[in-house]
């Protein structure tokens, strides 16, 4: 048996740079992004967990009917790194609680990039499995390094632990001998859209 890849979309965010409106619920392709990479993340085949902060009624709602599992974020104002404790812990615990052997990682998906795709998303699960030592990161062809990231199982201890406004640079810094950057087609490891600004240009191309 091939082994798991749980996946992590990190959607606690409170999208302050919108001023005003709520990011992942902007319509891409006919549907809110947040929906639109849940599903994506589900066409892997993998499972998947999704943070979400309490009281985000629309969020919630576009998830309806999705095999998810949803994390609530309480504390999610105190920065990135509560949405990404409570949701390793929740991973953690799930795997623990069903002495499952075969998940070997844990891919940390932003909520708010609207490009990826289920085969680039493939394409990253089969690296990692070929190699799960290594932590496989997305990146650009140029070589800039992006999202998502594959984490291996025995770091996810050091993810649930991390502090401040942050995902998990600090394991990715306190690891880099076991990075691997894969290149992802165009710019989706690198395109995410934070503010009303990104919206209108990206809007602005063909989807």
């Amino acid at each position: 048996m091939d082994p798991t890849v749980a996946i992590l979309i990190l959607a606690a965010g409170a999208s302050s740079r919108m001023r005003g409106t709520d990011k992942l619920v902007q319509s891409v392709g006919g549907q809110p992004l947040l929906r639109r990479v849940a599903e994506t993340a589900l066409a892997t085949g993998m499972p998947v967990w999704v943070t979400l902060p309490t009281g985000a009624a629309a969020r919630w709602a576009a998830l309806a009917g999705l095999g998810v599992e949803i994390v609530e974020v309480p504390d999610a104002a105190q920065g990135m790194s509560r949405s990404l404790v409570r949701g390793v812990a929740s991973v953690i615990a799930s795997f623990n609680a069903s002495e499952a052997e075969d998940a070997a990682g844990l891919m940390i998906l932003p909520a708010d990039m609207p490009d990826f795709t289920p085969h680039a998303l493939g394409r990253m699960i089969h690296a990692f499995c070929s190699d799960p030592r290594m932590i496989w990161r997305g990146g650009t062809a140029d070589g800039q390094p992006g999202h998502p990231a594959i984490f291996p199982r025995d770091l996810w201890p050091a993810l649930a632990q991390v502090n401040g406004d942050e995902g998990g640079r600090s394991v990715l810094q306190a690891n880099r001998d076991r990075l691997r950057l894969m290149p992802l087609p165009g710019a989706m490891a690198t395109c995410d859209l934070d503010t009303p600004e990104d919206w209108a240009a990206y809007r602005g191309r063909p989807l």
